[in-house]
């Protein structure tokens, strides 16, 4: 974000989580509405040194760096000599998107900061009775919006999706849009600086005008519950929004109807007129369904299922069920990955995970992924964890911290609440234990589930060994429903490979246990086939899965696993100048989505696993 505003924007983000009435419009389901694209050409003009946020004695800028007014700067210097821009944003390198600027050019490569995007757009004036939001599906980290000169909003995260009502702002004809998009984080950002990812700096999701009547569905949330009955919670935005009757319809099943109350809420729920099919990975099946609320109509298609847990079982329609799965980042197959997560891209990921590894679950790591990649995963049948990136050494007793986290939370829940295959939420990765964390991740499990009570909350944790033993030894084992770990012994550690086997598991509760992850390196093509090999061959790799596969059949209480990873994702922590080069190499399959040994070894063992459930 904007470094000059960035203690007012924290406190803003205090207010936004403690007080609902001051959140922004959700659109729930904005990706379906009918819209206006504004992805394609934008001019782009790096600012390294933020003078376009602030001049050089720390006031504000002056119009010769300003990048957001709302002139062609090329029309002013022609009718005046004297005029001075030290930028040109029609004059600057143009660049399609969505995508990280990692694509724009070389010298991009490793850049942290800020950039200026810039385009114009052709539209009319909003017709009477309706209004036009502005929704960007992300961007990283942080962004400031402009349109027609004018400040429109700022967002923080650089994960979930934002949207501003520019109803008064937007002109008939041209407009202009300028948003400053800075990826650089500090200690007290979620994530903090400190990755074993790429920042992939930009505007990397779509961005869309959105327009609605004057008072529409801004949040609807249905879902089955465990008694069998299909609730339904609706949210009107506008200034009718109390007292207006809505009408929940789902297409073969039936409808539920209501009245909002004085805040534009409606809850109510329904008894299936027919019999449902309930959403599996066997049979992903999709509802259409119509929210009507006056002239609007909000369309999502929705796949009804029940997910809980039973002692050390997770149940998935009242069936225990072993979560055949992988961890995955978002970054599409090829040499150079830009973020931009097109329906094909995400399909090419996803059906890797579904037909190539038999698998039936996915680890979306370590931040809320695209929309685009949730609806499919609907759609294919794959059940899916959902992390926030709460990751590593957060400043747990800050707390503008805690409510940036809070935010992200809530956005992400918020955006795929509907989305049947997501059945749990996590709210951290490898967090060391303290006080002040736990205080900080028990204030996002209570979020979780006053937000959404029907999903299990997890959280990717670490454990101690003393010998062959490793004890879940978290103290938040005790507040989430299904305990997971990270464990890499054998990678990680000196163990020789043969003694993996012999590793034991204890818990403290009687909980499901998922192995979150588990995984060695290895360059795709690199071979070592002697009786020992080498780390980062495939031989190492494949061998160390057989060994932690064997291991993991041992843990009675184990009830999925989700190794790291499925794809060599770019990382700039991994440098080692053979068998790295900025890629992490666990993936099973390389950047180029060659398969590697260990992948059959995975796809072999789910195929066993799938077997009783034919």
């Amino acid at each position: 974000m904007i470094r000059i505003c960035r203690g007012l924007v924290l406190a803003l983000l205090a207010l936004l989580v403690s007080s609902p009435a001051a959140a922004q419009a959700v659109l729930t389901a904005a990706d379906l509405r009918d819209h206006q694209s504004l992805d394609g050409g934008w001019h782009w003009s790096v600012d390294p040194f933020r003078d376009g946020v602030s001049g050089f004695h720390g006031g504000p800028p002056n119009p010769s760096t300003q990048r957001w007014q709302d002139t062609v700067q090329a029309e002013v210097a022609a009718k005046d000599p004297r005029a001075l821009f030290e930028f040109d944003m029609q004059r600057s390198p143009m660049v399609q998107l969505p995508g990280s600027w990692i694509g724009h050019a070389p010298e991009m490569r490793y850049y942290q900061g800020l950039v200026w995007y810039q385009r114009t757009f052709l539209t009319p004036a909003p017709d009477a009775g309706k209004r036009v939001f502005l929704r960007f599906g992300s961007a990283d980290h942080a962004a400031e919006v402009y349109l027609n000169g004018k400040h429109v909003g700022r967002h923080t995260g650089g994960f979930t999706p934002f949207a501003f009502d520019v109803t008064k702002l937007l002109r008939p004809g041209s407009n202009q849009i300028t948003v400053g998009v800075d990826s650089a984080r500090t200690d007290a950002d979620v994530p903090p600086p400190v990755t074993d990812w790429e920042t992939y700096g930009g505007i990397t999701r779509s961005v869309t005008l959105v327009t609605v009547p004057e008072t529409f569905v801004d949040d609807t949330w249905i879902r089955l519950g465990k008694d069998g009955r299909i609730y339904a919670d609706v949210r009107l935005d506008g200034l009718n929004a109390a007292g207006r009757d809505v009408r929940v319809r789902i297409e073969g099943v039936g409808h539920i109807d209501g009245v909002t109350d004085a805040k534009g809420i409606w809850r109510g729920s329904m008894a299936p007129t027919h019999e449902l099919e309930r959403w599996s990975p066997e049979s992903p099946t999709l509802y259409d369904i119509r929210v009507e609320a006056g002239s609007d109509v909000l369309r999502d298609r929705v796949g009804f299922r029940t997910v809980e847990v039973r002692g050390t079982q997770i149940l998935l329609n009242g069936q225990p069920v072993f979560l055949r799965g992988i961890s995955m980042h978002e970054e599409e197959i090829g040499k150079n990955p830009v973020r931009k997560i097109t329906p094909a891209a995400a399909r090419a990921l996803l059906t890797e995970v579904k037909y190539g590894l038999n698998g039936n679950f996915v680890r979306l790591a370590h931040y809320p992924h695209s929309e685009v990649t949730t609806r499919l995963a609907d759609e294919l049948g794959l059940l899916v964890w959902s992390e926030v990136p709460v990751y590593w050494r957060v400043a747990w007793d800050n707390p503008a911290t805690l409510m940036q986290a809070r935010q992200m939370l809530r956005e992400n829940i918020v955006r795929d609440r509907n989305r049947a295959s997501i059945i749990l939420w996590s709210v951290a990765n490898e967090t060391p234990v303290s006080d002040s964390r736990n205080s900080f991740l028990r204030t996002l499990i209570a979020d979780v589930r006053a937000l959404d009570d029907s999903r299990l909350v997890t959280a990717a944790l670490l454990s101690k060994r003393k010998g062959k033993v490793n004890t879940i030894d978290d103290p938040l084992v005790i507040d989430l429903d299904v305990m997971a770990v990270n464990t890499y012994s054998g990678w990680y550690s000196d163990d020789p490979l043969a003694s993996l086997p012999s590793l034991e598991w204890r818990s403290p509760v009687a909980k499901p246990l998922i192995f979150s992850e588990f995984g060695a390196g290895a360059l795709a093509g690199y071979r070592d086939a002697v009786a020992d090999p080498h780390k980062f061959s495939e031989e190492y790799q494949a061998e160390y899965y057989r060994r932690t596969l064997a291991m993991a059949a041992k843990v009675p209480f184990l009830a999925g696993m989700s190794p790291w990873v499925l794809k060599d994702f770019r990382s700039p922590r991994r440098q080692h100048p053979v068998f790295q080069q900025g890629w992490n190499r666990k993936g099973l399959i390389s950047e180029t989505g060659a398969r590697k040994q260990a992948f059959f070894v995975l796809a072999e063992e789910y195929r066993r696993r799938a077997a009783p459930e034919r």
